[in-house]
């Protein structure tokens, strides 16, 4: 048994990666920004079936200095999840990326201090796959996001440079601490509460009929479970020491793809295709065809083999989907 600290424990993937932890017999405690949020995050996670009896609670705040040290005090691991991920982009950029590298240092050298083993990071594919125009081919760690490319956005920024600056404090100052970076693409499953992630809320929007149409967008897709399993194994596999893991389940698939499966298995409304010479057009004026413009008919293929490697399965992308589906019916969130 080991005593675990996370991050963001409120959060889509923070609040599996307690349920694992404790279903495996962790003690965790979590970060919360206000001590209000504790009981609610409490009766989520029993909901889910967790006994929250080895579960207590931290006020810290990626903003500030203060809560960190206590937070980490007597840990074994850290699991730094927490990082800010809007619907819409902000017009200055910094309200993402100041929280995502600030915050992880503010973790990192709490961790060190406490004298924890190892970090696990949950970076992104956003650190990986973007700014490389339509490249082909797929992508592996050992490739970055050039964020002076083309249609690198805000939160492409703030996960690339929060996770470059992650590695530079481990090789000058870490003292020996271990990192582990998991990169998921985008994370879908059971929603556990009604605070939806942004990619959940993709998928009640499609199955609400509030996406008007579906643009030719691609993008891997990945369970929030098999995340939050990948976030266990990279903490204690002696190979997954200071090492990237992409967390990805097998191609992509289009939004229309999508909504295909929602349609087989919900009996949703399969959204009609947006061409893509429409998108370019509403991009002129239109904020959310802007972010989406860049990245039409770019798939975006990434490799899971060095997950793999370390006994990791993920699920399909269409159990991904189905699961999302479902949960979202389960809170009533859908007709």
């Amino acid at each position: 048994m080991s005593k675990v600290l996370v991050t963001g424990g409120s959060g889509f993937v923070g609040s599996h990666v307690i349920l694992q932890l404790l279903a495996a017999g962790h003690m965790v405690r979590t970060t919360v920004r206000s001590p209000s949020r504790e009981a609610e995050i409490r009766a989520t996670l029993e909901r889910a079936g967790a006994d929250t009896h080895r579960l207590g609670f931290a006020v810290a705040d990626l903003d500030n200095d203060s809560g960190w040290a206590e937070s980490a005090a007597d840990c074994d691991y850290v699991q730094h999840v927490a990082s800010p991920f809007p619907l819409t982009q902000p017009q200055d950029e910094q309200e993402l990326i100041r929280p995502a590298v600030n915050g992880t240092l503010r973790v990192l050298r709490a961790a060190r201090d406490a004298g924890v083993r190892r970090v696990v990071l949950t970076s992104s594919f956003a650190a990986i796959g973007y700014g490389q125009g339509a490249r082909d081919g797929v992508y592996t760690e050992a490739d970055w996001t050039d964020v002076d490319g083309p249609g690198v956005q805000p939160y492409m920024k703030s996960k690339t440079l929060a996770e470059r600056a992650a590695w530079d404090f481990i090789g000058r100052e870490g003292g020996g601490m271990e990192l582990a970076v998991v990169n998921p693409v985008g994370i879908f499953g059971p929603a556990l509460s009604q605070n939806l992630s942004t990619s959940i809320e993709l998928v009640r929007r499609m199955m609400t009929g509030k996406l008007p149409g579906t643009p030719d967008l691609w993008f891997g897709v990945i369970d929030v479970r098999d995340v939050a399993s990948l976030q266990l194994v990279a903490m204690t596999h002696p190979d997954a020491k200071n090492q990237r893991f992409l967390a990805v389940a097998g191609e992509p698939v289009s939004l229309h793809q999508m909504a295909l499966i929602l349609h087989d298995h919900m009996r949703t409304r399969v959204p009609r295709r947006l061409p893509s010479w429409l998108v370019r057009t509403l991009a002129l004026f239109n904020p959310m065809a802007r972010e989406a413009s860049p990245r039409l008919g770019v798939r975006g293929r990434a490799s899971n083999e060095r997950a793999r490697a370390l006994g990791w399965e993920p699920r399909s992308n269409e159990e991904a989907v189905v699961a999302t589906a479902e949960s979202l019916k389960a809170l009533n969130l859908i007709p």
